[in-house]
């Protein structure tokens, strides 16, 4: 069979060998020590059956259906089934914003191809829905290394260049998920936030975990300019001349409240969130939260 043009070019397969290496750096440093996946849920709800294999615990073994099948089957919980997960990664313009050696989407790629590792590894399916005002391309979820390549493939050759509404989006995965899984959300989140918030509602009703990864720039939380600067609306036409130092206080307050609202938000709601800084160092931050995560699933189990 013929190689896809896409894949033969010589300057994507450059590109993809860097996000593949970024990820496989993140992936082997920090997240390798976890010795399950942190994404198993940590409900023990019945799932479905499944034929004993030597090993299995006996206590598990269903003696009504030996009795009519004559056949053994032991009971698999939840926590015990593969996982899918849904990348679902902002594509719109403001993503383009950067200060520093990534910018917010390059950032928000190599997060996105590092869990992807992750979870193939783990033999977990993972899909990737990139977006910006509607749902673009969709990945459904696999658990194999020619989809991860696939997926690493998208990410590197994604342009984000169109204004968002996440809101939306996220209603719209919710509607054409049948399966319910863990819906991880990364974006700058630089959109109608009562919208936003609905989308996560529709997705938890569906039956879906939620994380949410707030990716931001340090400009963006520091406003770290001393001259006159002429700021532009990426998403849009609007254009600003304005001395930063007369309203650095007041811009910070509000950036401020705004992470807060979206943090409280989520944590009302009984979502996962994490705030990322393109300049702090991928690896520490999902090495923290993955491994804080995986703790708190252990005390769940054992309460």
């Amino acid at each position: 069979m013929a190689t896809s043009p896409k894949y033969s070019d010589p300057e994507v397969l450059a590109r993809l060998a860097g996000l593949s290496f970024r990820a496989r750096q993140v992936v082997e440093g920090t997240i390798s020590g976890l010795h399950r996946s942190p994404f198993h849920g940590f409900n023990v709800e019945f799932a479905e059956y499944r034929e004993y294999s030597p090993g299995d615990d006996l206590r598990r073994l269903d003696w009504r259906v030996l009795g009519r099948t004559d056949r053994f089957y032991v009971k698999q919980y939840e926590e015990e089934s593969n996982l899918r997960a849904m990348l679902v990664l902002d594509c719109s313009a403001s993503m383009r914003y950067g200060s520093g050696a990534l910018n917010k989407f390059q950032y928000a790629s190599v997060a996105a191809a590092s869990l992807a590792t992750l979870l193939v590894e783990q033999q977990d399916p993972v899909g990737l829905a990139l977006f910006d005002r509607q749902t673009g391309t969709v990945l459904p979820p696999a658990a194999t290394q020619a989809q991860l390549a696939r997926l690493i493939g998208l990410l590197e050759t994604a342009q984000p260049d169109r204004p968002t509404d996440l809101g939306s989006v996220l209603q719209t995965l919710a509607e054409q998920s049948r399966k319910r899984g863990l819906t991880i959300v990364i974006s700058d989140l630089l959109t109608d936030q009562d919208a936003f918030f609905d989308g996560l509602q529709r997705l938890q009703h569906r039956g879906h975990e939620v994380l949410v990864m707030h990716v931001l720039d340090p400009d963006e939380l520091d406003m770290p300019f001393n001259d006159l600067i002429m700021f532009r609306d990426i998403e849009g036409n609007e254009e600003l001349l304005a001395e930063p130092w007369a309203f650095r206080t007041a811009y910070r307050d509000a950036m401020q409240q705004f992470i807060d609202g979206v943090r409280s938000g989520c944590g009302n709601r009984g979502i996962d969130y994490l705030l990322l800084r393109t300049d702090q160092p991928l690896a520490d931050a999902l090495s923290h939260y993955l491994h804080a995560r995986d703790r708190l699933k252990h005390v769940l189990r054992r309460g």
